[in-house]
């Protein structure tokens, strides 16, 4: 057994027995939802382009039993206090501004597509840093969206599950963001990272193990908290959108890297539209380029390409801030293979690639920058590719 599944194990042992306190009776079973990290592929998911993430050994947790009454109890342990009651008769879109509506939201839409749900208690607890861009609130769909499906023997297959997520995200939630997120904890496989086209959400497994290769991916939560449903993301999604329109396309993955000069020129002076979709097509080629550069063993190689991939977010895309550039710039003055922001932007995490024997010395170096700048201190810990969305219990 792995470090992960065992870790995972004893939280779902922990989460049960706080589940039958709660409720009366031992649940049904007990299900693990990961947080992911991307890779590579940042704003491209709402583009109908290419993504790379994988799975994080970070998890929510949840133990949950079948209602037949069309009640929905829910109690997270991280936030304490009685479990919230909910009647599903009630549920409503963008009716809910508390962490209960992510649950509620992915009961809603497995209901209006005609899934027959009649009401659950849950129990969940997540080691997934909140507002870090590492798909904690995906992670919370995903978790409630395979336990309902196995209790209730909707038999569908992990990336309609990401569908209903992503539409209980968007709609009840009123967050619009794209696919990846519940793709990623729904579909990621250990020792893998995901090659997701999102368009047809055709996937492809692609082997990613840098500590067989004397590598290390380092994950760095700069504390700056972010919030998908505040204006700026739903902006530069509009903008995309726009760019899309004014060019002809269904949508920006239309565009052949190419063809992005003449596609940019065709914008004329409408320059944050250009910005935007300069990026997005970019971004989409640097995708295609790290899947070829793992394919061949060139893994050292994509540092540079993540690197880019931060220049095209912060100068074109204009999401990162001054703690993520700070990483960026000084794990790779400090020795790194490459560094970018990742996640929606304004805040959260960047990951930084480095050689084993230079981890402790980068992570060093960002922490006392972080220090001298009098930004709070970062959480940096090792991104090890892991299992993504299964029943524990």
């Amino acid at each position: 057994m792995s470090e992960t599944a065992a870790q995972v194990g004893v939280a779902a042992e922990a989460v049960a027995a706080r589940f039958e306190e709660l409720y009366g009776a031992a649940p049904e079973g007990v299900w693990a939802a990961p947080g992911r990290v991307n890779l590579i592929g940042e704003h491209t998911d709402y583009n109908d382009g290419f993504v790379m993430p994988f799975a994080l050994p970070h998890a929510t947790v949840a133990a949950v039993s079948r209602r037949t009454d069309g009640v929905l109890r829910l109690h997270s342990g991280d936030v304490g206090g009685a479990p919230v009651e909910l009647s599903l008769d009630d549920l409503a879109p963008e009716s809910d501004r508390n962490w209960t509506a992510y649950p509620a939201g992915v009961v809603w839409a497995l209901r209006e597509a005609g899934h027959a749900v009649t009401g659950a208690d849950v129990h969940l607890t997540s080691t997934v840093p909140t507002g870090a861009g590492l798909s904690s609130s995906a992670a919370l769909e995903v978790v409630i969206a395979l336990a309902l499906n196995d209790l209730y023997d909707l038999n569908l297959k992990g990336w309609q599950l990401a569908r209903l997520c992503q539409r209980a995200e968007n709609v009840y939630v009123g967050a619009p963001t794209g696919i990846m997120d519940q793709t990623a904890s729904a579909c990621c496989q250990e020792g893998h990272a995901l090659f997701l086209d999102t368009r047809d959400l055709s996937q492809k497994q692609i082997p990613f193990d840098l500590a067989a290769e004397g590598m290390r991916l380092l994950v760095v939560d700069t504390q700056v908290k972010h919030s998908h449903s505040e204006g700026e993301y739903g902006k530069r999604r509009a903008g995309c959108e726009k760019g899309a329109a004014l060019l002809g396309v269904d949508a920006l993955r239309d565009i052949a890297y190419d063809d992005l000069e003449a596609a940019l020129a065709r914008l004329g002076d409408e320059e944050e539209v250009r910005r935007l979709v300069r990026h997005v097509v970019t971004e989409d080629q640097r995708v295609e380029k790290t899947v070829a550069l793992l394919e061949s063993g060139e893994t050292r190689a994509i540092g540079p390409v993540l690197s880019e991939g931060h220049a095209s977010l912060r100068d074109d895309f204009r999401i990162s801030c001054p703690e993520l550039d700070l990483v960026v710039d000084t794990a790779l003055s400090s020795g790194a293979l490459g560094a970018r922001m990742t996640g929606g932007g304004f805040g959260g995490s960047a990951i930084v690639l480095v050689e084993a024997e230079d981890e402790a010395a980068v992570t060093k170096a960002v922490e006392e920058a972080f220090a001298a700048a009098d930004f709070t201190a970062p959480r940096v810990f090792t991104a090890v590719p892991s299992a993504g969305a299964r029943r524990v219990r």
